[in-house]
């Protein structure tokens, strides 16, 4: 590798994690579910949910850039019930997410183990695998392992894109295509909004991963807003290419969505049947990468969160590396008590993750933009015309949206339900 390429490689760092969190629920479950229940309807729908949530996003490079401080030392300055707030909701999303795309990746590591396995014993090995790699090699072997797990999932997801284009799909006898735009899709388009491309206090969990790059590398700002611009382009692409998958090999077929871990392996089996056989592993291979990645940059990054929060709550300074582990640790055990003990209930606990994470987006969301109004940016950092109105239609989206979702939930009256 010549010295220019390691140069471009070293600069990609918190952003590519960031992606790397986003591409599991997202994308893989409900980005494919988009595709295979609407066809491309929802194509537009989904690049918009990524326009309109970059300010709030972007934030942590602008706040932690300019400040050397995180997104959540950010929160403590506006009050401790807003940093109560975000404490809360990160444990709960913390557990609920590591079991979920834990024992998502579980699953799928059962197609490349040649001996059967139970799922709790796979979704320890992941667990453990991700533990292994985060306190062994910290920040800078996750940073490496991130790049070459987006790498890969990027170049194969277009190659299994390009496939499925060149099959032809059996489509059901009078098959109409449904619309999302009823009320009856309100819920499907909740959750899918909620985790796209991410949970939206993954933008703090950034702002850890930059101070944690900054602590080891001299960055400038040029090179933190293009690392975060490539990772959040490359997730709202990546979205697309999950959208087209199930447009074009599950759109308009007989098969019908199961529930769970159950999901996974219907899901390769699914595209190989249209693919072709020799494509299973394959397919097997980007479906475990996109889990994979996802669960251990999730309980890397809560991980920090939580330890960042309780740290500022009690001592008033960030965590030390003690305390990182330690939360790391037990957000690990607790996820594993999940799966051992609550199986059943884990699509019911990830439902109520993404409808959590749904409603408190326009509240954080709010919070970064308030934040990056706030502080005194330099040139390069501040919002121009353009991000400035895209903010505000981004507020307008966000809330005007949950306010919808309210009525429909609470008050269907008023819709005429």
């Amino acid at each position: 590798m010549t010295n220019k390429l390691k140069n471009i490689y070293k600069i990609f760092g918190p952003g590519i994690l960031m992606a790397t969190a986003a591409i599991g629920g997202s994308h893989l479950v409900s980005s494919t579910q988009s595709g295979a229940l609407y066809g491309w309807s929802l194509a537009i729908f989904i690049l918009l949910v990524n326009l309109f949530k970059y300010p709030f996003f972007l934030s942590n490079v602008q706040y932690t850039m300019a400040t050397k401080k995180s997104l959540i030392e950010g929160y403590a300055t506006l009050g401790n019930s807003w940093l109560w707030l975000f404490t809360v909701l990160a444990i709960i999303a913390a557990v609920v997410n590591t079991a979920a795309v834990s024992m998502f990746a579980a699953s799928l590591l059962g197609y490349f183990i040649p001996i059967k396995l139970t799922i709790n014993l796979l979704s320890f090995i992941i667990i453990f695998g991700c533990l292994l790699i985060l306190i062994a090699g910290k920040y800078h072997l996750l940073n490496n392992v991130s790049k070459i797990i987006m790498i890969t999932l990027s170049i194969s997801t277009i190659l299994a894109v390009i496939m499925a284009a060149t099959k032809e799909v059996s489509v059901v006898e009078d098959f109409i295509s449904p619309s999302p735009w009823t009320l009856a899709s309100l819920g499907f388009i909740v959750i899918l909004t909620g985790w796209m491309p991410a949970p939206i206090e993954i933008s703090s969990i950034g702002s850890l991963w930059l101070k944690s790059q900054m602590k080891q590398e001299s960055i400038n700002s040029k090179n933190a807003l293009m690392d975060f611009n490539v990772g959040y382009i490359s997730t709202a692409i990546l979205a697309v290419f999950f959208l087209a998958l199930g447009a074009l090999v599950l759109h308009g077929s007989a098969y019908e969505f199961k529930d769970g871990i159950a999901f996974s392996h219907q899901l390769v089996s699914m595209y190989t049947s249209v693919i072709g056989d020799w494509s299973r592993l394959l397919i097997a291979f980007i479906a475990f990468a996109c889990m994979f990645g996802t669960s251990i940059t999730v309980i890397d990054g809560y991980g920090r969160a939580i330890a960042e929060a309780f740290s500022l709550i009690k001592h008033n300074k960030s965590a030390n590396n003690k305390s990182v582990a330690i939360w790391t640790i037990v957000i690990s055990i607790l996820g594993f008590l999940i799966i051992v003990y609550f199986t059943s209930s884990m699509r019911a606990m990830l439902d109520f993750a993404m409808i959590l994470s749904f409603t408190t987006t326009p509240i954080f969301a709010l919070l970064n933009y308030k934040l990056v109004k706030s502080t005194k940016l330099p040139a390069d950092l501040r919002n121009g015309k353009f991000l400035e109105t895209l903010s505000i239609l981004g507020l307008i989206f966000l809330f005007g949206f949950l306010l919808l979702f309210i009525v429909y939930r609470w008050f269907p009256t008023l819709l005429g339900i």
